[in-house]
């Protein structure tokens, strides 16, 4: 049975964690856990084992929310990373199942990902592909990072008609100006379309607690977060505006393992 779907390419973004969403999705150069989905060269740097969930409700879209669970696993040629991704309800959803390798050389933390997605339509049936992603975090300076990374670098066929998934090419700078301040701006480009710019910021007002900002260019969209750190814990929640979408709210939750 030939099974085809209208998408346009990965309908639906995959970047994920309530740290990233409060700085605008400006997560390309962005060292942590969510580098599974975000990044893959992001969890280069992780020495301890790392589990994280995040939830994103997107009350003006029924059936849009989308849920993600990551793991990163230190080891002593590099850190595994795996994750699994849901979005959509019983009437259409996309499910991604993904593994990666990540490392750190010299100053340059290179990943691969590998990436099962599946696409279900209510009285169309199922349709699964394979993707690569690959990408790379280079630290200039102790303060300064820039980082790429491209999705879908293998543009798996979706139909017989040709349809595939797109390639997306992301660029991104991140830079510390102070121990307490983080700003990072990413440029994101689908072969087929215009180009999205993000920019955001993170301050650290307290030992514990951040706070976020970040605004998109194309389509445009403002962002908001708070985070809270522990020992073990990160818990963060951020808040998206857009006329599309109207308010999406997510929360993540992140807990360290004792060191490897």
């Amino acid at each position: 049975m030939i099974v085809s779907f209208v998408v346009g390419g990965q309908s639906v973004s995959t970047l994920m964690g309530a740290r990233a969403q409060g700085i605008g999705y400006s997560s390309t150069a962005l060292l942590d856990t969510w580098g599974v989905f975000n990044n893959i060269a992001g969890i280069a740097r992780i020495n301890e084992t790392t589990a994280a969930f995040s939830f994103d409700a997107r009350t003006a879209l029924p059936g849009g929310n989308r849920t993600a669970a990551v793991v990163a696993w230190p080891t002593r040629l590099g850190v595994l990373g795996g994750g699994v991704f849901q979005f959509g309800d019983d009437l259409y959803s996309e499910s991604i199942l993904t593994a990666g390798f990540s490392n750190q050389m010299g100053i340059a933390s290179l990943g691969l990902r590998i990436n099962y997605i599946q696409y279900r339509a209510e009285g169309f049936g199922s349709k699964g592909v394979f993707s690569i992603n690959f990408g790379g975090i280079a630290e200039l300076t102790p303060r300064l990072f820039v980082g790429a990374h491209i999705t879908n670098l293998n543009q798996p066929k979706l139909s017989e008609d040709g349809d595939r998934l797109p390639t997306l090419l992301t660029m991104g700078v991140a830079f510390k100006p102070t121990e307490k301040v983080f700003i990072a701006t990413d440029l994101e480009k689908d072969l087929d379309y215009k180009p999205t710019w993000k920019l955001g910021g993170e301050y650290q007002f307290h030992k514990k607690f951040s706070a976020r900002t970040g605004f998109n260019v194309n389509p445009n969209a403002s962002f908001f977060g708070l985070g809270f750190k522990t020992n073990k814990f990160n818990l963060d929640y951020s808040l998206q505006y857009s006329s599309v979408l109207q308010f999406s709210h997510q929360a993540s939750v992140t807990y360290q393992f004792s060191k490897t």
